[in-house]
């Protein structure tokens, strides 16, 4: 039952004992505001408690009710407890000689707590069929609400957990950004694994890799890698790097079965990767989506592969991506594979730099080849080998080879292991790179090449 707030009757000044007047609402001393003084408590509240039904009434709520004139004034004997309800309804009496308690709301003398009984009980001294059921509190009713789940195929935010993520990868309800999906890729298929990553400095991944097997017409294995590094001056060059390395796989896949010479097959794989980079410089609607202060150009990646058929690898590019071969025996000496189309290749190839000093140079990484609806003149290289003795081929791209250059500094980097465990090797060249700085994306695919001792020496042509 509510009550009414009640009066403050105070005699003193909380703040300077000074007396006070009935009905003052400030201390005349010292300007307290007595309203602000809460009221008394009260000292005998009612306090119902849910008991188990008598006389096998299950499940209904016995109210227990504490009369303070019952207990002040009853008799020797008398607890001051109301007994249960009677038949009709009416409050039975307890021999007391005080008033007692009725369960109708004009009381004013007595007070009550009750708790709500159980849905589909009847009201303690009411009759059931006067009263409705109570409806259910919503706070204890076991059909707690339900959050709403996401419909299929909705990316959640790594950060809140509640938001849907745009297409733009960032969270609709807290804005954070998510990780992408190309931030680090690994791959190991058979013999060959590829790792990829975004480094420490870009803010993605604008390499791709593709890594493949397969057989030849005399079922023998074919192992292809192939890595592609996006020109970050270029539109969508994330993009391009994709749909590079993924039509050169196709292609390879395509032709080594049918018998094409590896090296043929390279040089065509190639062309394919350019046809497939170029047709997105014909989706003008979505050159500006990633970057609307990027200057619109064609988007355009650098390419290189290698396939290892029989005894034969082979190894193709257009850019300044790179193929080296360390031998498993390390007293061997390890060989660069590729020649970079870039400005400071052509520099130490006209004879007007040595090559430390053409890599010194801040104009050392500009590529003079590449992938691309913008490129000046496609010029796929490929060269063939025929290793004489086991080893290790690394095809990596500059966000690498910058921390490792020469043969050399690159056979120091790989694991001496790396022949048998190829993912864990390219693992650690990555590492080796984001360890140096991290300042380009990183991607390396590692091709064990097994060749049984026959103490012959290697040949090996160019084109």
């Amino acid at each position: 039952m509510s009550q009414k707030p009640q009066e403050t009757a105070l005699s003193k000044c909380p703040g300077c004992e000074e007396p006070l007047e009935p009905g003052d609402l400030f201390c005349g001393a010292c300007g307290y505001d007595l309203s602000a003084v809460p009221p008394a408590p009260q000292d005998h509240p009612t306090i119902a408690m849910a008991a188990p039904a008598e006389n096998g009434a299950a499940g209904r709520a016995a109210e227990v009710r504490f009369d303070r004139r019952a207990e002040s004034a009853g008799p020797a004997g008398s607890d001051g407890l109301a007994g249960p309800d009677g038949p009709d309804g009416s409050a039975e009496s307890d021999g007391s000689d005080g008033p007692t308690e009725s369960a109708g709301p004009g009381d004013s003398g007595d007070f009550e707590l009750a708790a709500p009984a159980p849905a589909g009980a009847p009201s303690a001294g009411t009759p059931s069929a006067d009263v409705p059921a109570p409806a259910p509190d919503p706070r204890t009713s076991a059909a707690e609400p339900v959050a709403a789940t996401p419909s299929a195929g909705t990316r959640l935010c790594v950060a809140c957990r509640a938001g849907s993520v745009d297409v733009d990868g960032y969270c609709e309800n807290c804005g954070h950004a998510q990780p992408r999906e190309r931030d680090h890729m690994e791959q190991e298929l058979g013999s060959v694994a590829a790792v990829s990553d975004r480094g420490l400095r870009h803010h993605r991944n604008e390499d791709s890799f593709a890594v493949s097997t397969t057989a030849l017409p005399d079922g023998s294995p074919a192992v292809v890698a192939i890595v592609c590094d996006g020109v970050s001056s270029a539109s969508r060059p994330d993009e391009a790097s994709a749909a590079a390395a993924s039509a050169a796989n196709e292609a390879l896949l395509e032709s080594r079965p049918r018998g094409t010479h590896p090296q043929q097959a390279m040089h065509e794989a190639i062309l394919v990767a350019a046809e497939a980079v170029n047709a997105l410089a014909q989706e003008p609607g979505r050159a500006m989506e990633h970057d609307r202060h990027r200057h619109q150009n064609a988007p355009a990646c650098t390419l290189v592969g290698s396939i290892m058929a029989g005894d034969l690898l082979v190894v193709g590019w257009v850019g300044d991506s790179r193929v080296y071969w360390v031998p498993d025996d390390r007293a061997n000496p390890p060989a660069r594979l590729t020649e970079d189309d870039s400005w400071a290749a052509q520099m130490v190839a006209a004879g007007l730099m040595n090559e430390a000093e053409a890599y010194a140079d801040e104009r050392a990484h500009a590529i003079t080849g590449w992938l691309g609806a913008d490129a000046y003149e496609l010029e796929p290289h490929t060269a063939s080998f025929k290793p004489d003795r086991s080893g290790l081929v690394v095809v990596c791209t500059d966000g690498l080879w910058n921390y490792a250059e020469s043969a050399a500094e690159m056979a120091a980097a790989v694991p001496a292991d790396a022949h048998q465990r190829p993912l864990h090797g390219a693992q650690v060249l990555v590492g080796h790179a984001l360890d140096g700085g991290g300042h380009d994306n990183v991607t390396v695919a590692l091709l064990p090449f097994a060749v049984e001792p026959q103490g012959a020496g290697s040949a090996c042509g160019t084109t």
